[in-house]
């Protein structure tokens, strides 16, 4: 060991330096445990973005019921009412509950809209002998029961028969016999076997079902005859191709929003070696554009978003990512945040600075909170109430945020979701001055969710063109999804009409000007 110096300068040296050791160990450690925590979330823990505090009174209360649910129960305790209030006539209401109660069908939404077959079931004239005397009895009334049957899909062969004609008066007169061939209906694909039925079948279920197409080749199988998944997947780009002149003018009608909001994830793409790292972006129209389209790039340049979003100059809502800062200056857009992206982030360093996370998750709720009193107000009323309530809440939290960076060290977990929050604090606090604005991106990234579930399923595209079919399949499908339309009927509609669509007419097919046209309700 070697000897201590005798200065009391050196020696207040050594001591600061073996301290400031100690608080970097200590805060490499809760690095360490942020990380440690955030990779078992992934792969173990709840999705859903929770302080342990509260998970762990959500323990409480859930074996507080199992425990009162173990309990025997008294039948003086099981009353509900007094005896003289349960024999008074039920309600309308509550006999219609009762009966749907008694029936078994309290879940089953819109039963009575389902297609009826009726079968009438009787006694044979040996059956309705009375035992007693021997005569006929007499019918006096019925007992009506339901049950729901499901019919699985099938093929069919449908065989066109194009008759010819002939005039007979020129054939003899030498001019020759003038023959006409009846017309067929225009296919989807040229000179191809799959109907727009089976067509619009195939990239429902790959692209708004997730099924990978060699599930579907099984099914297909089962059902009586089997299509090859590399059929289905030229079949998939044929249908791209067709209908990519809707998919562009999509993508224009989202670049006419004030408000659009985007976001990307890997979109592995098959390279010889190992998978490329392709990008799968987002872009969503606001209200008044209603349209999801996706874009597919070979990596996550910013030459992506800088190409589709070429010649937009509003309000782009994204997350923190770097790529985006050339864009928005460039067109000289508004950059809006993501409080979503904040709160997860402060969530993740919690164990590292409990009290923190609590009084900063406490006051995003109060946000969130103001932003479900203002669902459903006009975008004017709810920038007022969004001024009244949440500005001032906005500047509180920046004090507390400012306070607390200055009590942390630099590389402590918590220091960096406060770091994150303060240099994003103004894009986070434009839905304040804007009421088109949502306060986060979640409406993108739960698009995100849905492309990563396909590529779960299907694990990769397997080149550009792949990566560009499922990009303008996924438009479609996810835009249905958004109007709430069943996109196999859109798509069979579209497919059946699209090829003799004339260019000007294209707008009269996008999914939400074909729904008000296909749901209107006749005079």
């Amino acid at each position: 060991m070697s000897k201590l110096p005798d200065d009391p300068d050196a020696l207040k040296a050594i001591i600061m330096r073996l301290q400031g050791e100690r608080d970097d160990l200590h805060t490499t450690n809760l690095r360490l445990q942020v990380e440690l925590d955030r990779l078992k979330k992934r792969y173990y823990g709840p999705r859903a973005d929770r302080l342990e505090t509260m998970t762990d009174l959500a323990q409480m209360l859930l074996s507080f019921a199992e425990a009162l649910d173990q309990k025997p129960v008294h039948p003086e305790d099981a009353a509900g009412s007094p005896p003289e209030q349960s024999q008074q006539p039920q309600q309308p209401a509550q006999q219609q509950r009762h009966l749907e109660k008694s029936k078994g069908r309290r879940n089953l939404a819109k039963f009575e809209n389902l297609p009826t077959t009726t079968f009438v079931h009787e006694l044979s004239a040996e059956q309705r002998a009375c035992p007693c005397c021997g005569g006929q009895r007499k019918e006096i009334g019925s007992e009506q029961s339901w049950q729901i049957e499901y019919h699985p899909g099938h093929f069919e062969r449908l065989e066109h028969i194009r008759k010819k004609y002939a005039c007979a008066a020129c054939e003899t007169e030498g001019d020759g016999p003038q023959i006409k061939t009846a017309a067929k209906p225009e296919a989807a694909i040229e000179k191809g076997l799959a109907g727009p039925g089976l067509l619009s079948f195939i990239v429902t279920s790959k692209f708004a079902d997730y099924l990978p197409l060699y599930r579907l080749e099984d099914i297909f199988a089962r059902q009586g005859f089997e299509i090859a998944r590399g059929t289905q997947s030229i079949w998939c780009g044929d249908v791209a191709d067709l209908v990519e002149p809707l998919y562009h003018l999509m993508a224009v009608r989202v670049r006419l929003s004030h408000v659009v909001a985007t976001d990307d994830t890997i979109m592995p793409m098959l390279q010889q070696g190992k998978t490329a790292n392709a990008r799968m972006w987002v872009y969503l129209g606001d209200g008044d554009h209603p349209y999801n389209v996706f874009d597919f790039t070979l990596d996550r340049h910013r030459n992506g978003p800088t190409h589709f979003l070429k010649d937009y100059n509003q309000v782009l809502l994204a997350d923190a990512y770097g790529g985006y800062n050339g864009v928005v200056a460039g067109n000289q857009m508004t950059r809006a945040g993501c409080w979503a992206h904040l709160r997860r982030k402060v969530i993740e360093a919690e164990k590292a600075a409990p009290e923190i996370a609590r009084q900063t998750i406490s006051m995003i709720a109060s946000l969130y909170a103001t932003e479900k009193q203002a669902a459903g107000m006009a975008e004017a009323e709810r920038l007022k109430l969004r001024e009244e309530q949440s500005r001032p809440q906005l500047a509180v939290l920046r004090e507390k945020l400012l306070d607390w960076k200055q009590e942390l060290l630099p590389r402590h977990p918590m220091a960096e979701a406060i770091s994150y929050a303060l240099s994003q604090w103004q894009p986070l606090s434009v839905f304040c001055s804007d009421g088109a604005v949502p306060i986060d991106n979640n409406a993108s990234e739960r698009e995100m969710k849905r492309i990563v579930l396909n590529r779960k399923n299907s694990l990769f595209v397997g080149n550009p063109r792949g990566g560009k079919t499922a990009a303008i399949l996924a438009s479609i499908t996810s835009t249905c999804r958004r109007l709430d339309l069943d996109p196999h009927r859109y798509l069979t509609q579209l497919l059946v009409n699209l090829p003799t669509t004339a260019p000007n007419q294209l707008p009269a097919w996008l999914p939400d000007q074909w729904k008000l046209t296909a749901f209107a309700q006749p005079e």
